[in-house]
């Protein structure tokens, strides 16, 4: 029997009622400060703790080590997660993400200021905020469907993207960049002010953020949940292709953010805060990404605009293998910022059209455990590359590995599931 391109779980019964018009509105401009205030925190966090790291040591295996304890725990606890949010009260597990992201940066602050920190500090809370960033992005994926009505989720999606980019890959590695090179204590700092503003954000949401279950439905054990899950990925065939194919094109996103902080401090010579401005190009682009990715679906379609994805990610690690300009490397990372926002709009719209919400939160850890697990795995094995080959035949190498998901792409999202996808999305 042949399978099926795209099939919906939604579930009526399950399914929470759309929040009317001007709830919905609300909703939408709370989520994106909320993304907006988190987003920047993250970014001054993940720029200023790879900068301390390389006060501690010149090695690029030690340095990518900060970035493999941050993104591990999408490999280990993601699934778990899943079933949580699926459980739980989505704001609350919110609130519960920030406040650890605020204990372990005191943590770091402190120990700084006592100039105490040491790398095993680091990884220790490298690791839980990365337990931290597994329930907060899995939350906030299955609370947008509870938040916004359908007919604003496309919109929605564009400017928490936006929001998304503009502060973590733009804003606030600039700052990041600024405060690091006046104190990491002064940066480390700012970072508990920004989570602590972000949690008071959060009450101004209006609805309901748990699903409710049917009376005398059976309760299903942890596993039992976590494999209905992992089975509607894998049986979804566009959403699994998806989630392999952005799999690919993190691992060379990891490459990149493992290895460019030694690289432009140590072999380029810039300055913590010229760092910042150079992984800022990654928010330009992706800002960019955002403002045309309504007319970059009218003119080409879905279909080709995240196969866009596919060559701009390239490129950004194609670039450092074979120049040290400055310039070029920021002008590659402009295009995979712009490519990765034009995927993340597009593809946020199809699974909140595909998935239903009782499912949201296990399929959107199932595939990120994929995806964004990829990221420890990047990071280690480019920063063992780099410690024995160099890091330009290390991007080189990722950037001809990328060659690997284009053809499982066109082969599944073809013009007819392009066809089935944008009605869908259209009957909501």
């Amino acid at each position: 029997m042949a399978e099926p391109t795209v099939s919906s779980t939604s579930s009526p019964e399950l399914s929470p009622q759309s929040p009317p018009a001007d709830a919905s509105t609300r909703n939408t401009w709370v989520l994106v400060s909320f993304t907006a205030v988190t987003n920047l925190t993250d970014g001054v966090t993940k720029v200023a703790l790879p900068l301390i790291a390389t006060s501690l040591t010149d090695s690029p295996a030690l340095v990518s080590g900060v970035l493999l304890t941050l993104t591990l725990p999408w490999l280990l606890v993601a699934l778990h997660v899943g079933v949580l949010v699926d459980r739980s009260d989505r704001r609350k597990l919110l609130w519960l993400a920030n406040a650890m992201r605020m204990t372990v940066v005191l943590g770091l602050f402190t120990a700084l200021v006592a100039d105490v920190v040491s790398l095993p500090m680091l990884y220790g809370g490298g690791l839980i905020l990365g337990v931290a960033e597994v329930i907060a992005l899995t939350s906030a994926a299955a609370l947008v469907p509870d938040a916004v009505a359908p007919a604003g989720r496309e919109r929605a999606n564009t400017w928490v993207t936006a929001a998304e980019t503009l502060c973590n890959e733009f804003a606030g590695p600039f700052v990041g960049g600024i405060l690091v090179a006046g104190s990491a204590s002064i940066a480390l700092g700012a970072t508990i002010g920004g989570y602590a503003l972000a949690i008071l954000v959060l009450p101004f949401l209006v609805g309901r953020f748990r699903v409710p279950r049917r009376s005398g439905q059976p309760e299903l054990t942890v596993n039992q949940q976590i494999g209905e899950g992992l089975r509607f990925l894998w049986n979804q065939r566009l959403l699994r292709m998806l989630s392999l194919t952005v799999t690919g094109l993190i691992t060379c996103w990891a490459a990149w953010f493992a290895l460019m902080p030694l690289i432009t401090t140590k072999e380029l010579g810039l300055s913590a805060d010229r760092y910042g401005m150079l992984v800022g190009a990654l928010g330009v682009g992706g800002v960019v990404g955002t403002m045309s990715v309504g007319l970059a679906n009218r003119l080409l379609g879905r279909r080709w605009v995240m196969f866009g994805n596919v060559f701009f990610s390239a490129s950004m690690v194609a670039v450092p293998a074979l120049t040290s300009n400055v310039w070029a490397i920021g002008a590659a990372a402009f295009l995979g910022g712009m490519g990765g926002t034009l995927w993340v709009v597009n593809s946020r719209s199809i699974s909140q059209t595909l998935v239903g919400a009782e499912l949201m939160g296990r399929y959107s850890a199932a595939a990120r455990l994929f995806s964004w697990g990829s990221i420890p795995v990047g990071a280690a094995v480019s920063g063992a590359l780099a410690q024995w080959l160099g890091y330009r035949v290390t991007f080189g190498l990722f950037a001809v590995a990328t060659a690997v998901v284009i053809v499982p792409f066109l082969r599944v999202f073809t013009p007819k599931a392009l066809i089935e996808v944008e009605a869908r999305i259209a009957a909501r």
